[in-house]
């Protein structure tokens, strides 16, 4: 009897636990289901109760696999095997490498009060170290002096390379004196933003996580300008990762007006040079970062091809959005830098070996100028200068044809690819919250940004490319009409539309605002069109002079 009813006792028992298991069981399936639920609502999906059923087991697979991801130690240097490549198939491109002609000046007079050499051009500037008026030595002391006195207020300058600067400019006078002359940037001193590695100097990235950061390898950007001889004086700012003017030392200031922000994200390639600390200065762009700095400080910022510059040894943002430009005082400038620092770069698996030929002596009414005429024809802030400046253009004897930007892409949406590749390029720093030592910590911030972009479905982002490739052909049809298009600096959706499609823009500065605060306007080109770009920004500026004029505050006196 005792026997039986310890057998009963025994079945009761695993009885209760079966049923425990199952209702446990049930409890977590229930509850796993909800969670798909509520995550249909994020997705704008909806699936029914049997089919969120099927996807437990093979959802809680994929977090184990999520979780072997996260442990995996990635580099932000170490890019995606997807390489992007905005060039349609068949798309027609020089190949021949011709010599360049920039019109350098000649006879340039040496100022009697040698600071204001800060404020001319490259290319003035390289006539007066050619002709030895002047010394490489000479005119790097020049900036470096401008530099200790102005930055304290800018705060445009991560690391001042003094030492550095001062045994290159030693170099380039000893070769010049030898009759070893490079070319037109031989002595010219220049700064880099703080996302390009200088070996053996910090890279900061304008983060305090990475403030004591060392690197351990040399830009590709850098090394060419190197070997072209210029002078490199200054890691200048950038705003933290690449967003704003706002960086572990401050806020960049605007010259024109010291209580405002420089904007971003090139922040201090851009005031440095509006100030006079740099004769240029290399930026980044991967939605604005070279337009928006570059018209709030007066200057002239030209962002290449996707894939024309090397990006080896700079911070990645986004892989397929990431370009590298010039920000000089001059259009000219600009194409002077960008020979430079052109070309294919095995290091950089999205470069091109592109040339580029620029010839100043072109004819600018062979050129077949749109303008994207909705766009005038809005109400914004800049809308009397932008119409002086159009008419300008046409006095030069420039027929103006409207184009329309593409219809019936959701441009904005297509953000979410940005959105999604910063993420992962800066993902340790989510999984390990380091993003709380972050400068910046407001809802629109790279912190909750980063956090939002893990919600970002793979499938939907590749329909974005999917998409993205129909607004490339959009732009390619209309670049059959077209040249260049002259277009409002942030009108519309046409800068993140031609971030994304890699198309080459110039910054041109036309005028000041009831502020006096800089104004401009943009020129978009077909891919690798950048001489055209230059050539009509050239004539525009020789015509009006803006880029001549210099923040009061910052002059010689």
């Amino acid at each position: 009897m005792r026997t039986k009813n310890l057998l009963l006792a025994i079945l009761a028992i695993i009885l209760i636990l079966s049923l425990t298991i199952n209702i446990f069981q049930w409890r977590d399936s229930n509850s796993f289901n909800h969670k798909i639920e509520m995550a249909e609502s994020l997705f704008n999906l909806n699936f029914t109760e049997s089919e969120r059923d099927s996807m437990i087991s093979g959802l809680t697979e994929a977090k184990q696999m999520y979780e072997k991801i996260h442990s995996y130690e990635i580099p932000n240097s170490l890019a995606p095997t997807a390489i992007f490549n905005p060039i349609p198939f068949g798309y027609m491109q020089e190949v021949q490498q011709k010599t360049n002609n920039y019109n350098i000046p000649k006879d340039i007079t040496l100022p009697e009060i040698r600071e204001e050499l800060c404020f001319y051009t490259v290319s003035e500037l390289s006539s007066l170290i050619k002709e030895r008026k002047i010394t490489a030595t000479e005119l790097t002391k020049i900036y470096l002096d401008r530099i200790k006195r102005y930055d304290k207020e800018l705060k445009c300058v991560v690391t001042l390379l003094e030492e550095h600067a001062l045994q290159q400019a030693a170099i380039a006078d000893k070769e010049i004196a030898n009759g070893k002359y490079k070319g037109i940037l031989h002595g010219i001193p220049y700064g880099v933003k703080d996302m390009l590695a200088l070996e053996g100097y910090p890279v900061t990235w304008g983060s305090p996580i990475y403030k004591d950061q060392i690197a351990k390898n040399t830009a590709t950007v850098i090394e060419k300008l190197d070997n072209a001889g210029a002078i490199l004086v200054a890691k200048l700012s950038l705003g933290e990762f690449a967003m704003g003017d706002v960086w572990f030392g401050g806020k960049t200031r605007n010259p024109w007006n010291t209580e405002q922000g420089s904007s971003g994200s090139s922040a201090g390639s851009a005031s440095a040079t509006a100030a006079g600390l740099v004769a240029f200065s290399i930026g980044s762009e991967t939605w604005g970062s070279i337009i928006s700095p570059s018209t709030v400080c007066g200057v002239t910022g030209l962002r290449p091809t996707f894939g024309r510059v090397s990006r080896y040894g700079a911070m990645t943002l986004s892989w397929s959005m990431d370009k590298l430009g010039p920000i000089c005082r001059s259009a000219k400038d600009c194409a002077i830098v960008l020979e430079a620092i052109n070309g294919f770069d095995s290091k950089d698996p999205a470069s091109h070996n592109i040339v580029f030929n620029y010839d100043a002596q072109k004819d600018i009414k062979t050129l077949r100028v749109g303008y994207f005429k909705e766009l005038f024809e809005e109400s914004y802030h800049n809308k009397k200068n932008d119409s002086i400046a159009l008419n300008d253009l046409i006095s030069l004897g420039i027929e103006l044809i409207p184009v329309e930007l593409p219809k019936d892409i959701p441009a904005d949406a297509l953000s979410i690819i940005l959105d999604a590749e910063a993420a992962a390029a800066f993902s340790d720093i989510t999984l390990s919250n380091k993003d709380d030592l972050m400068v910046q910590q407001h809802a629109r911030a790279w912190p909750n940004a980063f956090r939002m972009a893990r919600f970002i479905p793979a499938v939907e982002y590749i329909q974005a490319q999917r998409i993205r490739q129909n607004l490339i052909d959009a732009f390619a049809e209309i670049f059959k009409r077209v040249d260049v298009i002259v277009t409002t600096s942030f009108g519309g959706s046409q800068l993140l539309m031609t971030n994304l499609t890699g198309h080459p823009a110039i910054l041109v500065p036309n005028g000041f605002n009831e502020n006096n605060l800089p104004t401009s306007f943009t020129i978009i080109a077909n891919w690798h069109n950048e001489s055209d770009l230059v050539l009509l920004s050239d004539a525009y500026q020789q015509k009006t002079g803006f880029f001549k004029e210099y923040p009061e505050n910052f002059k010689v006196k």
